[in-house]
């Protein structure tokens, strides 16, 4: 108590020395002195260390969760996707890069990390993913640390709610008809979302001539514009629709799909070719009315840097957990936001992850939608392996938390039992 009074008695003397009047200043940098004042004592960047990271990964999926713990009982969480198999001891090796020092200073460290990995494969993939978690974990613990939501932390916020669509996973269905997806739209209409989401690539489509060459013939054109004109159908004119083809499919399909979908009047049209080629995805968008979306399979700021120079994609779509974390989030979204770009973020992960993305999304200018997925809600483990407050969404929309840091923690104790097998669990 002493300490905090100490604090906010040095600042409130600093804000009114050599005022020209009490009465006209009395309440200048009082702001500031209540946050201050009001922060834990153990926040004092000049005490908080790192003494350690912990991860713990998911049996069967590409998810792996970091905590960066610290001398004053104060941790962070954060959570890598897709790109993190096996990388178990690249978590450590970075721990011990961070052992010791102020987790405050979260983009001096992120570059430290970044910077020392330059010949180790520190443009993208598993290192770029890995390094998603521990930047994600150093805000959340940033926030504990200062008493502020991380959205603070980015410099504020344009709203409170995020909207989201809901991703169907029809793709867990062996081929399914356009009823299926009809009815599926419907079940995520009544649950109150105003967008959706499907797949169209099928590797197990009857129609494929050849299961290597992903050009499209007439029955898979037809299969697919008739999966997604049920859906147009059934939902009427004013539900988004978003689909994806998963990078799989070569330029002329990708020209005809894009053409074809045109009536049906898209959110987007999701990555119809592969990632590496984005003079490829101009051709495309150049080619259509229906807007392309791409990014998912890109990593840092530098991987959205040409298709945007290019006007290769209508909208972005990095997937925060991997691209290289929440301040870069952010870094990629005010780029795309100079092109007039929107910024819709791609989000596999749990609910750390989704409310994680949520504080970036509220903190620019040109978020468009965060993608949602179905099994929040079909799925147990989704609500056993973290804990928070209030409900996840609500009609199409998760509010925005305000507690100090992330606002969502690891439940260690739920994890366990979905825990990957053979690799150490939070040690």
């Amino acid at each position: 108590m002493s300490d905090k009074f100490t604090r906010r008695s040095f600042l409130s003397k600093a804000a009114l020395t050599g005022a020209l009047g009490a009465s006209a200043l009395s309440g200048y940098g009082q702001g500031l002195v209540n946050a201050v004042g009001n922060a834990p004592r153990l926040s004092a960047p000049t005490d908080l260390k790192i003494t350690d990271v912990k991860c713990g990964y998911l049996q069967n999926r590409g998810s792996m969760f970091v905590k960066i713990h610290t001398n004053q009982g104060i941790w962070g969480c954060g959570e890598g996707v897709d790109a993190i198999a096996g990388t178990y001891h690249l978590v450590k090796r970075f721990g011990e890069r961070l052992r010791g020092q102020s987790p405050l200073n979260v983009h001096r460290l992120f570059e430290d990390i970044r910077k020392s990995g330059f010949f180790a494969g520190a443009q993208s993939g598993v290192y770029i993913a890995v390094l998603s978690a521990i930047e994600t974990a150093l805000w959340d613990l940033a926030g504990k640390a200062l008493n502020m939501p991380v959205y603070q932390l980015l410099g504020g916020k344009f709203r409170d709610r995020i909207r989201v669509y809901c991703d169907t996973a029809l793709y867990t269905a062996r081929n399914p008809k356009p009823e299926d997806y009809a009815k599926a739209a419907r079940g995520a209409v009544k649950m109150g979302f105003n967008a959706v989401k499907f797949d169209i690539d099928q590797g197990n489509d009857p129609n494929k001539y050849d299961t290597f060459n992903w050009t499209a013939n007439p029955a898979e054109l037809k299969r697919m514009y008739d999966s997604i004109a049920a859906v147009r159908k059934e939902v009427g004119p004013n539900i988004d629709i978003c689909v994806d083809m998963h990078g799989r499919y070569d330029l002329p399909t990708g020209h005809k799909v894009a053409q074809m979908m045109e009536p049906l009047n898209l959110m987007w049209l999701e990555e119809p070719v592969p990632a590496e080629n984005v003079e490829a995805y101009k051709l495309i968008a150049d080619s259509t009315t229906t807007p392309i979306c791409a990014g998912e399979n890109q990593y840092l700021a530098y991987g959205f840097r040409r298709m945007l120079e290019i006007g290769a994609v209508d909208i972005v779509m990095p997937d925060l957990q991997k691209a290289g974390g929440l301040g870069e989030g952010q870094r990629i979204a005010n780029l795309a936001n100079l092109y007039y770009v929107p910024f819709a973020p791609h989000m596999v992960a749990s609910y750390l992850g989704a409310m994680a993305a949520c504080h970036v999304c509220a903190s620019v200018p040109n978020f468009l939608i965060l993608e949602w997925q179905i099994y929040f809600h079909t799925d147990p483990m989704f609500k056993e392996i973290v804990t928070f407050e209030g409900e996840m969404v609500k009609d199409g929309f998760i509010r925005l938390s305000e507690k100090p840091g992330i606002g969502v923690e690891i439940n260690e104790e739920g994890m366990r039992k979905y825990a990957a097998k053979d690799i150490p669990f939070f040690v």
